[in-house]
């Protein structure tokens, strides 16, 4: 009887028993097999990626959470945003109303020190600002973005130009104040 060889581990039981196999073969053979052994070896690793893609979680859950909290920041920032707009809107067409006041208060003196024309134009300066004061307080914020961004669209020019009057308007009155401090 053949002995049997004792036990070898099992990939060293299988190189010993292709050794055999491909030096009983003619070399035509040889050739064909050892690429059936590639080939073998190609897919293996592709099998083994597709059982660890199968145990990870699927993307699509995580990303949708993401996209969710996203949209629930922009959401609540949007809101945040909005709401400021409308204090400051109301704070506003409060200024504006109150300095509408102090111009038809003035138009009294203005009458009896240079004319009562010149009061006229004062009291129409103050019901021109306490027309725009109502303006402002009917209309919403979003409605005013709206108009705003139809505005710049139409005469980009002139939009720059009040930007840059009002930017100057307000460094003056930033810098008096500081100066006066």
């Amino acid at each position: 009887m053949a002995q049997t060889p004792k036990k070898k581990p099992a990939a060293k039981a299988k190189t010993a028993a292709a050794k055999k196999a491909t030096a009983k073969k003619p070399a035509a053979k040889r050739s064909t097999a050892a690429s059936k052994k590639t080939t073998t070896k190609a897919k293996k690793p592709a099998a083994a990626k597709k059982a660890i893609a199968k145990k990870a979680p699927a993307k699509g859950k995580p990303q949708s959470k993401v996209k969710q909290e996203a949209a629930d920041i922009k959401t609540r920032a949007g809101d945040a945003a909005r709401s400021a707009a409308n204090r400051g809107k109301d704070r506003a067409a409060e200024a504006m109303e109150s300095i509408g006041k102090m111009i038809r208060d003035s138009a009294e003196s203005i009458d009896e020190s240079v004319g009562e024309q010149y009061g006229d134009y004062a009291r129409q300066a103050a019901d021109a600002v306490d027309g725009f004061a109502d303006k402002v307080d009917d209309k919403e914020v979003d409605d005013m973005v709206d108009g705003a961004r139809e505005f710049v669209r139409k005469s980009p020019a002139v939009a720059i130009g009040a930007a840059a009057a009002v930017g100057f308007v307000l460094v003056r009155l930033l810098r008096s104040g500081r100066d006066e401090a």
